[in-house]
């Protein structure tokens, strides 16, 4: 018995899909989640999706459709977390490859359905911006996840979208998307989040993280990088919600616009004309901007001090809780340097951690509860 998950918008919904498999379906099968290598920016430095043409060591599953085995690697100076994940985890990650638009996506999961003859197929977004129109001045990164809604609805066989963490990814706020979300299908708890927690332990994805923070329990307000608006931390964060993927659709401009494109560069059109922009260009941008920022030294000394000014900020802005990519863009490092200041804080301030945020120290550096 085979379940196809398709993670709507790369990066961590793959993670997120895992999760959703345990949670669901328990341990009697195991999933191909069907993926963007897509780590925009945090892992890898080259701005949009990495295709087949971008790893070297990927396996052909179906004319289209490539899987990434744990020994597969991506050619410098692109990074993908997926190898990684291939290697911890007991899935099929495939590659999802947007560069031949929608109707390339479409064609995939056809030869998927057709490959596999799945039990379910399931198309997850964490956060649901998904359900986005299009126009929202919070919305960030809409093209992802329209091209897969997009291919989703144009396949002969029932897809199931489902919403996990409404309001984590901090593109819509949680009061826009509670009249748009459906039956609740679960919650995830502390034991859904154990198959992936060592996989949190490395993984940068924010929105993934915080839905598992909120499975163990974790309340408060999060801070995230690229400025995005506090995510409050509630019983709503770990909610798995269904969507009726037609009336998804009818909402998602970007989406219907996408639906009969074959290059990478019309969805790119499409979402500047509707959305006003594509993500892609803003990778572009802060990729050239990156550049030239050298990064600062991680001196463990300096590094103490300036968390301290930033607890202090952070409190008054009534932030109980932040990523460590907000961390490292708030002190002015760069990715590579991501996990070492991870292992300095936790080492320096255990009582902080909370696996996988990090708590806002009071004025006393204990923990906020």
């Amino acid at each position: 018995m085979t379940r196809l998950i398709v993670a709507a918008g790369g990066g961590g919904d793959a993670v997120a899909a895992a999760m959703l498999h345990t949670a669901l379906y328990g341990d009697e099968d195991r999933a191909v989640i069907l993926t963007y290598a897509w780590d925009r920016l945090l892992v890898d430095p080259v701005p949009g999706p990495r295709g087949p043409d971008n790893f070297t060591g990927l396996h052909q599953l179906t004319p289209a459709v490539w899987t990434v085995p744990a020994d597969a690697r991506p050619i410098a100076p692109a990074g993908s977390t997926l190898p990684r994940l291939a290697a911890e985890l007991p899935h099929t990650f495939a590659l999802i490859d947007p560069h031949h638009g929608a109707g390339g996506v479409t064609r995939q999961l056809e030869e998927l359905i057709t490959q596999l003859s799945p039990e379910s197929i399931d198309l997850l977004d964490v956060g649901g911006d998904i359900l986005a129109r299009g126009d929202e001045p919070t919305l960030k990164s809409p093209l992802a996840d329209a091209l897969t809604l997009a291919a989703c609805c144009q396949v002969n066989a029932p897809a199931r979208l489902l919403v996990a963490g409404p309001g984590l990814d901090g593109e819509l706020p949680l009061a826009d998307l509670r009249g748009l979300l459906g039956a609740l299908i679960h919650t995830f708890t502390t034991e859904d989040v154990e198959p992936v927690g060592s996989i949190l332990e490395w993984h940068p994805s924010e929105v993934t993280g915080m839905l598992a923070a909120t499975a163990r329990g974790i309340r408060g307000t999060c801070e995230v990088r690229d400025a995005g608006f506090p995510i409050p931390l509630t019983h709503e964060g770990p909610t798995v919600h269904e969507v009726d993927l037609d009336d998804a659709v009818t909402r998602n401009q970007l989406a219907r616009a996408v639906m009969a494109t074959e290059t990478l560069d019309e969805a790119e059109a499409h979402s500047r004309e509707i959305c006003g922009y594509s993500e892609i260009d803003y990778e572009r941008n802060k990729a050239a901007w990156l550049k030239d920022q050298p990064p600062a030294d991680l001196d463990p000394q300096s590094v103490l001090a300036e968390l301290d000014e930033f607890d202090n900020e952070a409190r008054r802005r009534g932030v109980t809780h932040t990523t460590f990519c907000h961390l490292t863009e708030v002190l002015n490092l760069n990715a590579s340097q991501r996990e070492d200041l991870r292992r300095l804080l936790i080492s320096s301030r255990p009582e902080q951690y909370t696996a996988p945020l990090w708590r806002i120290a009071t004025n006393g550096l204990q923990p906020t509860a």
